[in-house]
């Protein structure tokens, strides 16, 4: 690849498309999370004025539940001084900092986060467009790679701040180039490995690397006069050999606490949430998830070794739990359990800073199960993200899929919240057990367009248990959280009604699929259903009222304006919530 040749989706006409696409989903979102105020213009659109009132932007909406602005991209134009000027996204931050309360120290990384969001959707524009209908009965790297948007609601979902062009060509999701992964051999006095029951190290990483790799990686320590024996194996993204642990962990290569055995033998690809990745080469075989110093949405996305420490043993609890659950058994959801996980511990840079820092967090990895392995007859995946997504021509990928099942939408849509909003309904109110459960984090397993049961992953980092009384076991101990009790439902109408379900909705509803009364009535009857399966916990669902006319607003991108290094403080997550003001619940009527 020349020099010009990296840059070659960065043309004048992709990047107008891009500015507007991004303009168009920051009007939304803000408008949404109530950093912008609309007025209506008297002929049917809306505008919203810059800071120093010399610009305004008219766009046409319509207004959906939720308060969720369902923007025309194509109406948005920009005036300045009464006259009409080209789009450009950079302009509209600085143009609206006062009101997105962004400061001048945040500005310019997060102009630098736009910039490479941008560049992400020029690239995204020259792929070949794929009809959802299409991409609907793709396999499920094609599907995982497919996707245009990334997060529904963050505006700066694809800043990856540390890749240059040649590494977003080799590393991003959606360029969807395989990867060889580093290996390095860790001094065990400083490296540790863990693992679920019945899983033992040796036998492990030769099942995942295989024999012959096994022994070629043993011959490059024995070459050095080093016995195998002292050390464990670490899978490393490239990325982070190359930048980080090259030179922030030189000491340690140099003392031989690390040494570089070379590539692994087997291609994979990476997930949508860019440090893990799918084993192209035996789909059956573990996914593997790596340490990555890259700042993506409001977070360095390194790896904590010494939570790693824990993360076996709270998989194989939570799959336990699930096991032995009637209810969450009859929904047939199922985890992929993080089996086994290593993580290295560099002594210097522990003394130096606090368990939360950046400097703990880069080197570790951890291996979670292929879902590819556990698909009976005629089943296929799909990554829940899938659902929100909408192609070139406004058709929708869940749509694709009624279509596809031959079903009616609310027959459809009911078959899809069984398998994925009953058991998190059940998890809330039987155990206080909270997961993330947005798109990235839920893969659908499908048969002829229609959800069969769902799949959670990323459990360890991203489950909590909101219950001070809870008895859990030592290892388990981590998860609990105390959560104000006004706050506990959030975890519910935040992370399931407002970030996924509000999209899914209003596409539906755009593509005259479903209207938007039917899809909340079809939520509610699902809800209603489960809580009459369960008489038993009537009390809980008395105090946690899913049908309360209100619930308090939490904004996504206020919290990534306000830092978008560190977006939420670890110690206190709770804590870091930006309630502003309420919204009409959409179940409530029914």
């Amino acid at each position: 690849m020349t020099l010009s040749d990296a840059v070659a989706h960065l043309s004048p006409h992709r990047w107008a498309r891009a500015n507007r696409l991004l303009i168009r989903k920051a009007l939304a979102e803000f408008a949404h999370e109530r950093l912008i105020t609309p007025q209506t213009d008297g002929g049917g659109a809306y505008v919203v004025h810059s800071d120093d009132g010399l610009t305004r932007y008219t766009f046409t909406a319509v207004l959906r539940a939720l308060d969720h602005w369902q923007v025309d991209a194509d109406s948005i134009t920009r005036h300045r001084d009464g006259t009409e000027v080209p789009l450009d996204a950079l302009d509209f931050f600085i143009e609206l900092q006062k009101s997105l309360g962004l400061s001048d120290e945040v500005l310019p990384v997060y102009l630098e986060e736009i910039s490479s969001t941008l560049s992400g959707i020029c690239y995204k524009l020259t792929k070949p467009q794929i009809p959802a209908a299409e991409l609907a009965r793709s396999g499920f790297q094609d599907i995982e790679t497919g996707m245009t948007e990334g997060h529904p609601c963050f505006v700066a979902n694809n800043g990856r701040l540390g890749f240059g062009v040649h590494e977003y060509l080799s590393y991003a999701p959606e360029t969807a180039s395989p990867v060889r992964l580093v290996w390095l051999a860790a001094h065990r006095s400083r490296a540790a490995f863990t693992a679920g029951a019945g899983i033992e190290y040796e036998s492990f990483v030769r099942e995942e690397l295989g024999e012959a790799t096994v022994e070629r990686f043993h011959g490059v320590l024995r070459a050095q006069d080093l016995d195998p024996a002292d050390y464990l194996l670490i899978p490393v993204h490239p990325w982070q050999w190359w930048n980080k642990l090259t030179v922030t962990f030189a000491a340690e290569v140099a003392r031989r606490h690390l040494v570089c055995l070379g590539e692994g033998d087997d291609e994979y690809l990476a997930q949508q949430s860019i440090r893990t990745f799918f084993n192209r080469s035996h789909p059956e075989k573990h996914y593997v998830k790596t340490a990555l110093s890259v700042l993506n949405m409001g977070f360095m996305r390194g790896l904590s070794a010494a939570y790693m420490e824990a993360t076996p043993a709270i998989n194989d609890w939570l799959a336990q739990l699930i096991e032995g659950d009637p209810v969450l058994r009859a929904t047939r959801l199922t985890i992929i359990r993080e089996r086994a996980a290593v993580g290295y511990r560099h002594l210097e840079y522990e003394k130096a800073t606090d368990r939360y820092s950046p400097y703990r967090k880069m080197l570790a990895a951890l291996w979670r199960e292929s879902p590819v392995a556990s698909l009976k007859d005629g089943e296929s995946l799909a990554t829940m993200a899938s659902l929100v997504h909408v192609d070139h021509e406004g058709a929708s990928f869940a749509g694709a899929l009624i279509e596809q099942s031959g079903l009616t939408p609310t027959q459809w849509l009911r078959h899809y919240l069984r398998a994925y909003l009953t058991p998190l309904l059940h998890s809330f109110y039987a155990y206080d057990l909270v997961f993330m459960p947005h798109g990235e984090n839920v893969i659908l397993v499908l048969k002829d367009g229609v959800v069969q049961r769902a799949v959670f992953k990323d459990i360890a980092e991203e489950i909590a248990v909101m219950d001070p009384d809870a008895v859990l076991p030592p290892a388990v101990e981590r998860l609990r959280v105390g959560v104000p009790e006004d706050k506990k439902l959030l975890s519910l109408f935040t992370d399931v009604f407002d970030c996924f379900f509000r999209f899914l909705a209003a596409n539906l509803a755009a593509e005259g699929i479903l209207m938007e009364d039917d899809f909340w009535r079809t939520v509610a009857e699902v809800i209603r259903e489960y809580q009459q399966s369960v008489p038993e916990l009537a009390e809980k669902f008395e105090r946690y009222d899913l049908f309360a006319p209100r619930f308090a607003l939490s904004c996504l991108n206020r919290l990534q304006l306000r830092n978008n290094r560190q977006m939420v403080d670890l110690a206190d997550p709770a804590g870091a919530l930006q309630l502003i003001g309420t919204l009409s619940n959409p179940v409530a009527g029914f």
